[in-house]
């Protein structure tokens, strides 16, 4: 039987990752391509996921990255992300990117991306091992908990419905 370990607040996993976009990270419309992004988000959700499983957590799945705005050069992106839930080895992080415009006054952080990403704990032999319980701080925190676990249902739903529809096409054939 596996031991349960001692839980940690959601504010304990929250990390802030910050650059400013240059004339590298552009797609062949002038705007910063979305992988960049995508790169940015996983990085984010890996450091939120590493420091509150106390260790290393590899992403297992991308749940829904949304692009809200494009992104420029010269824009400072800033990268929120913190630990939503727990299963017993794994976790969503949320994650969210904000821009400051940098030739534009008053300069008002604007929502570019939105995504939650499912990370799972592994030992050195990259095996799963368990991770603290999050322990929600505010109704904000507990509102992520119980959206985290409709997005959890939904996952595992979808993987049944297509392991049936597999499995009645081998059926079928």
């Amino acid at each position: 039987m596996t031991e349960q370990l001692p839980g940690r607040a959601t504010s304990h996993s929250r990390v802030t990752l910050s650059r400013i976009m240059t004339a590298i990270d552009v797609n062949l419309y002038g705007t910063v391509h979305g992988g960049v992004l995508m790169k940015f988000v996983d990085d984010v959700a890996g450091a939120s996921a590493a420091r509150h499983s106390g260790g290393t957590a590899v992403t297992a799945a991308i749940d829904e990255i949304v692009f809200v705005e494009p992104v420029r050069v010269g824009d400072l992106v800033h990268a929120y992300a913190q630990v939503n839930w727990t299963g017993s080895s794994s976790m969503e992080v949320g994650v969210k990117v904000v821009a400051e415009r940098w030739d534009v006054v008053p300069n008002e952080p604007v929502t570019v991306a939105t995504a939650y990403l499912v990370f799972v704990a592994v030992d050195v032999a990259g095996h799963p091992r368990g991770v603290p319980p999050v322990l929600p701080e505010d109704v904000e925190d507990k509102r992520r908990f119980r959206e985290a676990l409709i997005r959890r249902e939904h996952r595992l739903a979808r993987r049944a419905a297509i392991q049936r529809a597999r499995a009645d096409q081998e059926k079928a054939e």
